[in-house]
């Protein structure tokens, strides 16, 4: 992403963003990336399912070196769920099913993120707090417990640390002890099965075989930004709000506020990502000349199935429209609005108004 984008007029930022989408569609469905796909998901049949925020410096198929598509994620302002959420639970519990009627196991990573390098750059969602942020994925861990079970046999919840400056996960067993894969190297690779054994010695073995290869790839991936002299992007520039699904595309840091379809009360986040956006204009991190809202729902087939994401995608544009309007109408009058629905198996962004 050219380091400019926050301060070009809106136009060219709306164009920016419908490029990125595209590109991302096409590098899903490349053959290569296509069949690298298959034969990681025949080698690795584990179903992999991160709950994260919305920060777009998490990217954890980037951070692991896997192939697009094995991770499933369900992103949110701030990394906060509630699996008691009727949606939230009722969209995990299918997808953790179909994982296991197809005969496979289920690993659900649950994040948190910090900065080690400077406590401003951790989660807006929690004010920059680690520790309640940390807590918070320890108390999503226990729900995934209450409702799969805790003996991890065929579901298995794993607490992972994200530090930004080095894009490095930290483990955490059940037993409140730590693995800082910031701290290892490519020299240690042949040790990593020992340690994870250690580590997790009530994970099933062809889920620890599973998760090997994100480790590994993300000790190489960490070894290689500590090498980096990269700029780190310290101050909220965000100039756009996403409610709903289907934001895969979006991992450029600083860019957008990302509101998942799953709480009963979605007039809250929406209300605190539009505080962000008045916030970076006033402070002349962004340009006042206008913001993204953009809705979207994802869609398998053509017909009542797209209809239905296109009714959704618009019914949560109205809604955050109106709460922008009414909360806060000075920043209503440079929203720009864009609906969306998206094509899952190409991952393909479609404009429907």
């Amino acid at each position: 992403m050219p380091g400019e984008i926050h301060t070009q007029p809106i136009q060219e930022r709306l164009d920016w963003l419908m490029n990125l989408s595209r590109n991302h569609s096409d590098q899903f469905c490349d053959p290569e990336n296509y069949l690298a796909r298959q034969r990681y998901m025949a080698e690795h049949p584990t179903h992999i399912i991160a709950l994260k925020c919305m920060d777009g410096r998490l990217h954890l198929p980037h951070a692991t070196r896997t192939p697009l598509g094995i991770i499933r994620p369900f992103r949110n302002l701030g990394g906060i769920f509630d699996l008691g959420w009727p949606y939230m639970g009722d969209l995990l519990e299918s997808s953790v099913m179909e994982a296991i009627n197809a005969g496979r196991r289920v690993l659900i990573i649950i994040t948190y993120h910090y900065s080690k390098g400077d406590k401003s750059r951790g989660c807006a969602g929690f004010n920059c707090n680690k520790e309640a942020a940390m807590e918070h994925a320890q108390d999503i861990r226990n729900q995934v417990e209450a409702i799969f079970g805790r003996d991890h046999q065929t579901v298995y919840p794993l607490v992972c640390g994200f530090e930004t400056d080095e894009d490095a996960l930290i483990l955490h067993s059940t037993q409140g002890d730590l693995l800082d894969l910031s701290s290892l190297e490519e020299s240690d690779l042949p040790g990593i099965p020992q340690k994870l054994q250690q580590l997790l010695p009530d994970m099933p073995s062809q889920v620890r075989h599973d998760l090997l290869p994100l480790v590994e790839g993300n000790i190489q991936h960490s070894q290689e930004m500590r090498a980096l002299q990269r700029h780190l992007d310290i101050e909220h520039r965000e100039w756009m709000i996403c409610v709903g699904r289907g934001f895969d595309f979006l991992h450029a840091p600083n860019v957008a506020l990302i509101i998942g379809p799953y709480s009963p009360d979605l007039s809250d986040p929406i209300l605190k990502a539009a505080g962000i956006i008045r916030s970076n204009m006033e402070q002349g991190r962004i340009p006042d000349d206008g913001f993204l809202l953009l809705s979207s729902a994802p869609y398998m087939e053509p017909g009542p199935d797209a209809a239905r994401a296109e009714l959704k995608a618009r019914f949560m544009a109205d809604f955050a429209a109106q709460v922008i309007q009414e909360q806060q109408p000075e920043l209503a009058k440079k929203m720009i609005q864009r609906t969306a629905r998206l094509h899952w198996p190409t991952r393909r962004l479609d404009l429907v108004s």
